[in-house]
């Protein structure tokens, strides 16, 4: 007599999902706020699985925030912030108020982009269960460290950028932007 034994899924053999991390994400019964990472952009969504296939409510892509005068990488720190103020505002706008944070295969590392992704959309008001301890420092998230890189480079190579504007104000900048065109602040 013959045992067959149950192949494992096909997302599982070529390791694209864990389905031990999926399925405590899906029985938490709450929006999956979803953090993919490309070679240049930060890909966010709001999920929710049903029965079927997971259904998304949005999606934000950090090349956005161009729209909203973002003239740095849109991978960095201050870009998965950003990135992920943008959504949190977007899904308060249309009733979302609690998320669950899904970084499916990406290890967890402390104050990593991820990270700085679930922090902007905790300030942007929504409500996420991760630790403080996790979260990149307020220097990181406004970009202090690229901006004193930057400074370096350009001290050592002795070339003076005319319309240097430091980053830290466009982070300021575009957030307000953003808050203006939600509608948070009124334009003036």
């Amino acid at each position: 007599m013959k045992i067959y034994k149950r192949a494992k899924p096909k997302r599982q053999r070529k390791g694209l999902t864990n389905y031990y991390k999926r399925i405590k994400l899906v029985k938490s019964n709450l929006p999956r706020l979803v953090v993919r990472k490309t070679d240049r952009y930060i890909i966010t969504q709001i999920t929710l699985s049903k029965v079927g296939g997971d259904y998304t409510y949005l999606t934000v892509n950090s090349k956005e925030l161009s729209k909203y005068g973002w003239k740095n990488g849109f991978k960095n720190i201050p870009a998965a912030y950003l990135t992920g103020f943008l959504l949190g505002i977007k899904s308060k706008k249309i009733g979302i108020n609690k998320a669950i944070l899904d970084i499916g295969l990406q290890k967890p590392v402390k104050g990593s982009r991820v990270f700085a992704v679930a922090k902007g959309a905790i300030d942007a008001g929504l409500e996420i269960p991760i630790s403080e301890e996790v979260i990149p420092s307020e220097e990181r998230i406004k970009g202090k460290h690229i901006e004193d890189f930057k400074l370096k480079l350009l001290e050592e190579s002795k070339l003076i950028e005319s319309d240097h504007i430091p980053i830290t104000s466009i982070f300021e900048k575009v957030k307000n932007n953003i808050l203006k065109e939600i509608g948070v602040i009124k334009n003036e």
